[in-house]
């Protein structure tokens, strides 16, 4: 099954010159879920993960049932002030400006093998602030995969560990 046929594409959203990659059709269209859940399965599995990290939002949508089909633990990376309790955080550039990532300081206990996923890798600036963030707390990040990667955006590049795309884009 070629999933980028389950993938709509809107541009001009969310401004103009932005061509989005929207998964809510894959999502709803319950062979191509399958089928998704199964790939990521197979790739995360072989680094025998302890716990999953997604990365905000639709990250989220791939990952709390990947840790569910994988028996694994599931942890949530934030932006500024998305969680409640007491959270760890890091500051990482932006194109125009910066931002911050967060995860809970209980999140993670040093050592854990953890996999992080995002819907999509564009230029891997938050993928590679949710790794730093992750080792900031003790984790033993093995890899990274998303749904998607534009892949003339290089974000890859930025990445120190393995990556997977299921569904790659020129961009």
């Amino acid at each position: 099954m070629d999933l980028s046929d389950y993938i709509r594409t809107i541009p001009d959203f969310p401004k103009p010159g932005i061509l989005f990659y929207d998964i809510s059709t894959l999502l709803r269209h319950p062979d191509a879920w399958q089928v998704t859940m199964g790939r990521l399965a197979n790739v995360v599995r072989a680094y025998q993960p302890d716990i999953l990290a997604g990365i905000e939002s639709r990250g989220f949508l791939l990952t709390a049932p990947l840790a569910l089909k994988l028996g694994c633990g599931f942890v949530m990376l934030r932006k500024r002030g998305k969680l409640p309790g007491e959270t760890i955080a890091h500051d990482y550039e932006l194109e125009y400006g910066t931002d911050r990532i967060e995860i809970q300081c209980d999140a993670i206990e040093p050592g854990q093998r953890v996999v992080l996923l995002d819907d999509l890798l564009a230029t891997g600036g938050t993928m590679a602030a949710a790794i730093a963030l992750l080792r900031k707390v003790g984790a033993d990040v093995r890899a990274a995969a998303a749904l998607i990667e534009l892949i003339s955006l290089k974000g890859r590049e930025r990445l120190d560990l393995p990556f997977t795309a299921l569904v790659q884009y020129e961009g």
